[in-house]
């Protein structure tokens, strides 16, 4: 007798047996593809806003959903307030994150719990086949070691949001608001944390030794999904999300750039940026960078 997951599986087969990455039908798949869409989240609730810099599980959901199947594994290495795993869950899938700052990964696991409150415990779900979830308070940059040490499978999709360098830092005026609110505005002072290196080629040779991490654990033709941003400093636009895919494609454990799409945000308040002076423009887009581990 097949088990529940065994089943949707099966099913899937059965209705769209050419499709061999996800649940989908071909009119879904077509409509994912489009390169730009707007999305608008719900507001974030009182434990996610403790975070500066959370991404909505809203949006990661349609990601999960077009680059697995149900009962796969989904890894986030910047995991933050948990939106990747909590996602994972509520769309049939598991996950792994690793967060490096304790009061976020506490806060993820308190998220993943009541995710998961009424699909049985966390744990002990782990190897009966159903969805499961697991936090690791971790630098990132020792993924694979932790995922070796841990017994994990291979994770079939990557989906996260890193640290726009040190933007966090240097974002007085949007800040303004959390200030007064006595809300976090930086992840953290840790040495070790990547948004809070100063130096922007060391920033991005961090980025890369945290993907080669994940490359290692990702199984073969699996896809990596990167949101982030250009962004501007000191007088310049530096070109982020150009010098990722630049920087990640890079052997050894080069990621193969695959596309990108544009998450447009029409909600976000325009800033008086550069007003009467000089051009400063309101950044109110996304890149949401596609690679594959073709090996």
């Amino acid at each position: 007798m097949l088990e529940p997951q065994e089943v949707r599986e099966e099913t899937t087969r059965q209705e769209f047996p050419r499709n061999k990455l996800n649940d989908l039908s071909g009119r879904d798949w077509i409509k994912f593809t489009k390169s730009w869409f707007v999305h608008r989240p719900e507001p974030r609730g009182d434990r996610k806003i403790r975070h500066p810099a959370s991404f909505p599980e809203s949006l990661v959901k349609d990601f999960v959903s077009f680059f697995t199947r149900k009962g796969e594994l989904v890894v986030d290495p910047f995991v933050g307030t948990g939106s990747t795993l909590v996602a994972a869950l509520e769309t049939g899938r598991s996950g792994i994150g690793f967060e490096i700052v304790e009061k976020y990964a506490e806060i993820s696991r308190e998220r993943v719990k009541d995710a998961i409150a009424q699909n049985g415990p966390l744990e002990e779900t782990r190897k009966s086949g159903s969805s499961w979830a697991k936090i690791v308070t971790a630098d990132s940059a020792k993924l694979s070691k932790v995922w070796g040490e841990n017994g994990f499978p291979p994770a079939d999709y990557c989906i996260t949001s890193p640290p726009y360098w040190n933007q966090l830092r240097k974002s007085h005026m949007r800040q303004k608001g959390r200030v007064e609110k006595g809300l976090d505005t930086v992840y953290s002072d840790d040495p070790d944390e990547i948004g809070n290196i100063e130096d922007y080629q060391d920033f991005l040779r961090a980025l890369k030794r945290t993907f080669d991490e994940v490359y290692k654990v990702m199984r073969p033709k699996g896809y990596l999904t990167i949101i982030t941003n250009n962004v501007f400093s000191d007088g310049r636009m530096f070109p982020l999300a150009f010098d990722t895919v630049s920087t990640l494609s890079q052997e050894p454990f080069g990621w193969t750039p695959k596309d990108e799409k544009v998450w447009c945000q029409d909600d976000k308040t325009l800033l008086p940026l550069g007003v009467f002076n000089a051009w400063v423009g309101n950044r109110h887009h996304q890149y949401c960078l596609i690679f594959r581990k073709e090996g």
